[in-house]
This record gives C-alpha cells, structure tokens and sequence, in this order.
C-alpha cells in the first residue's frame, strides 16, 4: 500500500500499521521488545531545529480511560537526528517517517530541509496539532490559512512525502485538511491528542507541570474515528487514522471509516507488543472474510 496518489513522492507500506509519534522515541528504544521491521513504518517522536528540553515535571498522569501528557516534545534537534539516528535507519527495511515541529514557519522548514535527501529519513510528518508547546503548533493548526502557508513552504523545501497531523481541537477539521491538502499535503494524519487538565483537589495544583496536557487513550477514539470518517470523504489524499487504538478491531473500524493505515500509540505502554498484535489480528480477520486486500475494506461505513 502507498501513503501518496498519483506522480506525488510516496510511501510504500508492508502492512498498515506503525507507531504514534512521541510513544516509540526514534525507534530504536522498543529493539529489544519487539521485531520493528515487521511494523508498517516508524513514526520518530518530535524532532525541531534546536534541541528542546521538553515541559517541567510531572509529564504523564493516568485517568480513567487514558493517558495525560505534557512531555512538551523534548528531544535531540536535527542536527543530533542526522548524524547519530539517520544512518541507522538507512540499514532497516522498515521506512522511518520524522515527526516534524517548531515555534515558526521557519523552524519548521529548517528541520525539513535538513532531512530532505538523507538515507534513512523516507517521510516527514509536520505536527502542525501538539497542545503542550506554548509558542507554536496548535496555533498553525487551528487556522487554515496558516497551516496552508507552514504546508506550501515545507513542500517547498523538501522532495519527501508529507504527512500533515491535524488537531482536533478545532470547529472545522475538514477545512483544515483541505487547505493542507490544496497546499501540496501527501497524506494527513488525525489526530493528535484533546486538551485536558486533571487536578489534585488536596495540593490545590495541576496533575501536570503545566496546566494542561493532552488526552490519549481509548476516551478520545471515538471522536478520532468521527473525524477520519468526515475528512476521508472530503479530501483524496490518504488518511492515517490515530486515537485510542488498542486492538486489530479498532485498527479495523479507522479503516472502514476511510483511513489507509493506522498509528498505534498509548496501548504500546500497557503492551509493547500491542502493534503486532493488530498486525496478526488484521490479517486473521481478513482471512475469515474472505477480503484479498486492506483497501476492499477502506472506506465502507
């Protein structure tokens, strides 16, 4: 399967199924767990022209029926990227795609055009949608006019195919993905994570270093799958389905609702070994319905 139509740069997939940005690091820290080559692709965790040290403490709190995180993409900036990661992806099969993020339209072209033309780097994903960065992200990715420019100067800068991560804290997901998608998008990715806050009533506080953070989990798969549904029968690029998917059965609806693949990213902490288990559940539930291809079943509801 491709994650690009037509004559655009594209992705070919062995299967539908990869990690969520931020939940695998740079895929090398599940090795030991897991055979990653048997995943469909690797999503990196956000990477940005500068290093970034990332939100205070605590980052993570468990609620109910999910994840919240505040981690604030912390991580090594693309120069470290290029010259220590970079050439070990060059010796995997599996393709790796970079999470992309900054504070500017600028920063963001930076880091694209750093990893346009390196072995090992097959794709970018612009992470236009995280809620814990202060000076950029979710503002690009709750204006369309914005996302369009950050989409049209990114292409501009890189031959890579282009993932664009869209927010769902947003009135209008369509109009967004369509504005990225006229800009020279490849494929979208939906959705990054809903703002959320938890409180500890005793110390008065947030849970969080920071006031809010972002919801993962099975709380927000429903409103994932809403969203996939309504932007894959709007716009003609492939979609990536993302949120709250635990099991090969929620892969399975993300791909009847319109998604081409799928990235798989809280159930990884409870299971690393939750990925395979969506991959072998996929396939057994195609053996039993007689269906030859993933893309018979993509876009059925």
């Amino acid at each position: 399967m491709t994650l690009a139509p037509g004559n655009s740069p594209f992705l070919v997939l062995k299967n539908p199924v990869m990690p969520a940005s931020g939940t695998f690091g740079y895929g090398t820290e599940y090795g030991d767990l897991l055979d990653i080559q048997r995943l469909g692709a690797i999503v990196t965790k956000g990477v940005t022209s500068v290093p970034w040290e990332g939100n205070a403490q605590p980052r993570i709190w468990e609620t109910a029926s999910g994840v919240l995180n505040s981690v604030g993409l912390e991580n090594i900036g693309v120069e470290t990227v290029v010259r220590e990661k970079a050439p070990l992806w060059s010796t995997w099969d599996v393709p790796v795609i970079v999470n992309v993020a900054g504070h500017s339209i600028d920063e963001y072209v930076q880091v694209a055009s750093a990893l346009d033309g390196i072995p090992g780097v097959a794709g970018l994903e612009i992470n236009i949608s995280c809620p814990n960065v202060s000076h950029g992200g979710l503002e690009f990715g709750t204006n369309a006019a914005i996302a369009s420019r950050l989409t049209a100067e990114v292409r501009a800068a890189t031959s890579l195919p282009l993932v664009l991560k869209l927010t769902p804290n947003v009135t209008d997901i369509v109009s967004v993905a369509a504005a990225v998608v006229d800009a020279g998008a490849n494929a979208l990715c939906l959705i990054n994570t809903l703002r959320g806050m938890a409180i500890d009533i005793e110390a008065r506080k947030s849970r969080l270093g920071t006031p809010s953070g972002g919801l993962s989990g099975p709380a927000i798969m429903p409103v994932a799958l809403h969203m996939v549904h309504a932007v894959a029968h709007s716009v003609h690029v492939p979609i990536i389905g993302c949120g709250g998917i635990s099991t090969a059965e929620d892969a399975i609806a993300f791909i009847m609702a319109g998604a081409t693949a799928v990235q798989v990213g809280t159930a990884t902490f409870t299971n690393p070994l939750s990925m395979l288990a969506i991959i072998e559940g996929i396939s057994d539930f195609m053996v039993r319905h007689d269906v030859v291809d993933v893309a018979e079943m993509r876009g059925v509801v």
